[in-house]
């Protein structure tokens, strides 16, 4: 009983990051989730009060899918500036296809100022690049020119850029194009000169969750 309501919880989530991802959080109704989920609207009460608790459980969503990858990369030993590129590719690629990841940036940004407030999956990224950046900067991969948090503020950067390429409706090939270029101008100001050649840029090819951004 417990793992069918689990799996109906998450049908009802994924079913809720469509339609907010359609048609904003202003405009989307609990109707129009119960509808895309294939369920009545009792069904869905019976595990979401409101609105506002099926968005927050789709930036729940979200973040886990975040975190669980960047865990892969520390799992798997990749060096924490490859790790922020592949997590710029992860990012492209999730943007393109799939809606837990732009519904969870479109709550954010159409929600500022609710009571209570919404979480920030904005400010989630920014601290997961906070989480690689430091140790890389510490490791002496990333050069310190006495720019204080200029690095982490460049790279967080980079990512609210490629929600907005990604929001213009970019074909895919050409968005991870745009990100592998990104990555080709950034590298020599973010890492010792002879250290460049270490890093891939274009996105990686391996199995696994790290498939999602090749």
């Amino acid at each position: 009983m417990q793992a069918r309501s689990e799996r109906t919880r998450h049908r009802l989530v994924r079913a809720g990051a469509g339609t907010f991802d359609r048609n904003g959080y202003a405009r989307s109704t609990l109707l129009q989730i119960a509808g895309a989920a294939g369920m009545t609207k009792g069904a869905l009460y019976f595990h979401f009060g409101s609105k506002d608790a099926v968005a927050d459980a789709v930036q729940d969503q979200g973040r886990a899918m975040l975190r669980d990858f960047v865990q892969e990369l520390w799992e798997r030993g990749v060096p924490p500036v490859q790790a922020l590129i592949d997590l710029t590719h992860w990012l492209a690629r999730s943007l393109h296809e799939d809606p837990v990841i732009r519904a969870s940036f479109r709550i954010t940004n159409e929600c500022a100022g609710r009571k209570p407030p919404v979480a920030d999956f904005h400010q989630e990224w920014i601290t997961e690049v906070l989480r690689l950046a430091g140790p890389a900067r510490e490791a002496g991969d990333v050069v310190d020119r006495g720019a204080g948090e200029g690095p982490q503020t460049l790279l967080s950067a980079a990512v609210c850029g490629i929600v907005t390429l990604a929001g213009t409706g970019m074909p895919f090939p050409e968005l991870r194009r745009r990100v592998g270029a990104l990555w080709q101008f950034l590298l020599p100001a973010l890492v010792p000169p002879g250290d460049v050649g270490r890093y891939r840029t274009d996105a990686p090819s391996v199995r696994g969750a790290l498939a999602r951004a090749a």
